[in-house]
């Protein structure tokens, strides 16, 4: 526990970013659920199996063995996390394609599979149904790629310069929302017509196959495992950060259905990653990997997981606190520019709100919007992300108080400018100081 007056000391030296704040300084910590799970009993003994052998581990052929019965792919190419996954299958893909001017739709990219696209020099376009980007209207799969869109696009740059087409499930940068089975199909379907091939950012896949289960017609009778695989089957591969639905604290895979694509990305795996069966992993790290794919798809952790986040959204709500409805699967979503109406986007409303909810209690959340985005931002979030089988209940009450806190004082919380960026994915790096008096230039 921190004093209001020492969070104010600890801020300050962070520059009023919270990823510059040391863990030791936060009480509860959401600034993301990617690695930041507690492993269960089963997976820490799995960690004293770990064959750490350089080449052709057992570890390694126990987690491609969960990795294919989960998956179905023919090729499972482990890496060290999400987005080296990510950079290797981008690589390939614009190769593949042999085009300099490529573009790779998605319902909406995360931040470091954006950077990723575009470090390769493709253009990454985000396509989100129309519903989807609005915070309050309630439906249950707000997550979707708008189709027509994604045909339009097709139609005017071209099959060829479009190397795949990608599907983040579930989607992050949208509030969490899931993606529905039937939309994956609709994808599947031009993607096929179109000779495109179909990739799933699968980092959140449990939680997107209990949504469909119990959201989605026809789905209640079959086990999340059995959505999971369908949802897999559907794409020709999948970029996967075990991080979060891996139940791991450090891992993840590329897995792909085609040969040649499978050959390349293996190049490039040995050039920055390591040997195929480690991947920039040790022994131990895939066996807990392997046991936590068993894990995850656990329909009573799955449904206290979401229940839990769900309550403190409708906390939220009670209190006036306008999130992105309905709760998503791993995070809550506050809408920062609908709270602080006060600070305009140039100001960063969402970050103003993530650093008053660690001075009011010492949470940790993280911007998701201008800062984040830039100009490309859709609107302006603080996401309170939950680390999976870590807090309580008594946590998420705690939460719940911070909040109201933040409430009373909501109308004298200032803006901020950043006085420092890097020129890629700037918010981890960012400096700003906060804007007060003759500077705000808002009322």
């Amino acid at each position: 526990m921190t004093t209001r007056s020492e969070r104010e000391r600890i801020l300050k030296r962070a520059h009023y970013n919270a990823f510059f704040i040391h863990a030791k300084d936060v009480m509860i910590d959401l600034l993301t659920d990617s690695g930041t799970a507690a492993m269960s009993a089963e997976q820490w003994g799995h960690l004293m199996r770990g064959d750490e052998a350089y080449a052709g581990s057992e570890s390694f052929f126990r987690f491609e063995k969960e990795a294919k019965d989960l998956t179905g792919y023919a090729y499972i190419i482990p890496t060290h996390q999400g987005r080296a996954a990510e950079r290797i299958l981008f690589h390939v893909a614009v190769r593949h394609a042999g085009t300099d001017q490529a573009v790779i739709p998605n319902n909406i990219h995360f931040d470091t599979t954006r950077a990723n696209v575009e470090f390769v020099g493709a253009k990454a376009v985000d396509l989100p149904v129309a519903y989807g980007l609005e915070p309050r209207l309630r439906k249950k799969f707000k997550g979707n790629m708008d189709l027509l869109k994604l045909e339009n696009l097709i139609q005017e740059v071209g099959a060829r310069r479009i190397p795949l087409i990608m599907m983040t499930v579930t989607n992050n940068s949208n509030g969490g929302q899931p993606v529905s089975m039937a939309n994956l199909k609709g994808v599947r379907k031009i993607a096929r017509r179109h000779k495109i091939p179909f990739f799933l950012d699968a980092a959140r896949f449990a939680e997107n196959a209990y949504f469909i289960k119990t959201r989605e017609p026809g789905y209640a009778g079959k086990s999340v495992k059995e959505i999971a695989r369908q949802m897999f089957r559907l794409a020709d591969g999948c970029t996967l950060s075990a991080k979060k639905d891996g139940l791991v604290n450090m891992g993840g895979l590329l897995g792909i259905d085609d040969k040649a694509w499978a050959k390349t990305a293996r190049s490039f795996l040995i050039l920055t990653e390591g040997f195929p069966t480690y991947g920039g992993l040790s022994g131990r790290d895939l066996d807990a990997l392997a046991q936590g794919f068993r894990e995850v798809v656990d329909e009573d952790y799955l449904k206290y997981r979401i229940r839990s986040i769900a309550y403190c959204g409708e906390k939220f709500l009670k209190m006036g606190v306008p999130i992105v409805e309905p709760p998503g699967g791993h995070a809550v979503y506050i809408d920062a520019k609908a709270f602080l109406p006060h600070i305009p986007s140039s100001a960063f409303p969402a970050l103003a709100l993530a650093n008053e909810l660690y001075l009011a209690g010492g949470i940790r959340a993280v911007e998701i919007g201008s800062v984040m985005f830039g100009d490309k931002a859709r609107m302006e979030l603080v996401r309170l992300a939950f680390p999976r089988r870590v807090y309580t209940q008594s946590h998420v009450d705690y939460i719940v108080e911070v909040m109201h806190s933040v409430v009373r004082k909501k109308k004298r919380i200032p803006g901020y400018k950043m006085i420092y960026q890097e020129p890629v994915m700037r918010h981890f790096t960012a400096r700003f100081k906060p804007v007060s008096g003759p500077e705000r230039g808002y009322a």
